[in-house]
């Protein structure tokens, strides 16, 4: 299958090398530095069964997709609209598109600009660049996609391509619960810079954290979404499996980048002033990290 990753960062990098390794035909599109050091060397995996480098196509033109049976689209929320405009004149007409982003709402914002369904998908891996072509592979690796027509076929090539997928229904509440998830220790671990297992450590983090999982769900049930009655063990959890993971905003905000969490707190905090629900926990955890993203912008 020839498959095209559109934002090939952590998660894109870490899913075109699990199915380069696979067979597949894969491009990753991304920014100049990714492209020079993919074609210099290669992409480097390193994980618990593999360390070493991966010849993988790479560039830097929205029109790579072209061709491309699959394609695992990845840029930042924020990005949504604007990268699907750059890849949607190029993409061939059976064309599959998985949004594998954070947050609930990019694939029907994706959907909107590509004139075409994108397919949602719930993503369950660790992962982190090391480098503009070095992705550190920390735990799990496995996808939740939304049904289609396509959807079945989908998830049996990446399964037998070293990506784990099933297809659910109830894709919408995996992807609240991951939300919650998120919102929970996404901005805590970008603030303190701390990994998950020392951060609910912290006087008060716990108390805090429980906070935001019930401001979550009260907005997650006035939209009719039900999260698992087992959401704030499993939150629990997260700190115990991943101890030395550092979300994913922690690592924008450590690089002086622009984060995504208008729409992970951001999110929740909009919903709730739509619908009446008073959410301070996370409109505080929202406005901190806001003002980490204000100050490396610059005046």
């Amino acid at each position: 299958m020839r498959i095209a990753v559109m934002g090939a960062g952590a998660v894109g990098g870490y899913f075109g090398a699990r199915l380069h390794q696979a067979g597949h035909e894969v491009v990753l599109i991304g920014r100049a530095p990714m492209v020079a050091a993919v074609r210099a060397d290669g992409l480097r995996l390193q994980a618990a069964d593999f360390d070493g480098r991966l010849p993988l196509q790479a560039s830097s033109d929205p029109a790579a997709v072209r061709g491309a049976e699959l394609v695992l689209f990845c840029v930042k929320s924020g990005d949504t609209e604007a990268a699907g405009a750059a890849i949607a004149p190029h993409l061939a007409a059976g064309a599959a598109v998985l949004s594998l982003q954070n947050g609930v709402d990019n694939a029907p914002r994706l959907s909107r600009v590509l004139g075409r369904e994108a397919i949602p998908a719930v993503v369950y891996v660790a992962a982190a660049t090391q480098g503009p072509a070095h992705v550190v592979h920390h735990g799990r690796g496995e996808l939740v996609i939304g049904p289609s027509a396509a959807s079945d076929a989908i998830a049996a090539a990446l399964s037998a391509g070293n990506v784990p997928t099933q297809v659910s229904d109830r894709v919408t509440e995996a992807l609240w619960t991951k939300l919650v998830i998120n919102c929970v220790y996404n901005a805590l671990s970008a603030l303190s810079q701390l990994p998950y297992g020392e951060l609910v450590r912290g006087e008060g983090i716990v108390a805090t954290m429980r906070e935001v999982v019930d401001e979550c769900r009260a907005v997650a049930s006035a939209q009719g979404v039900a999260l698992p009655q087992t959401l704030w063990d499993d939150v629990l959890s997260i700190s115990r499996s991943m101890a030395g993971q550092r979300s994913s905003t922690a690592q924008d905000v450590a690089r002086g980048k622009p984060s995504e969490i208008d729409y992970i707190n951001g999110h929740v905090v909009r919903e709730g002033e739509r619908l009446g629900i008073a959410v301070p926990a996370n409109r505080v955890l929202h406005a901190l990290v806001r003002l980490h993203d204000r100050a490396a912008a610059g005046p």
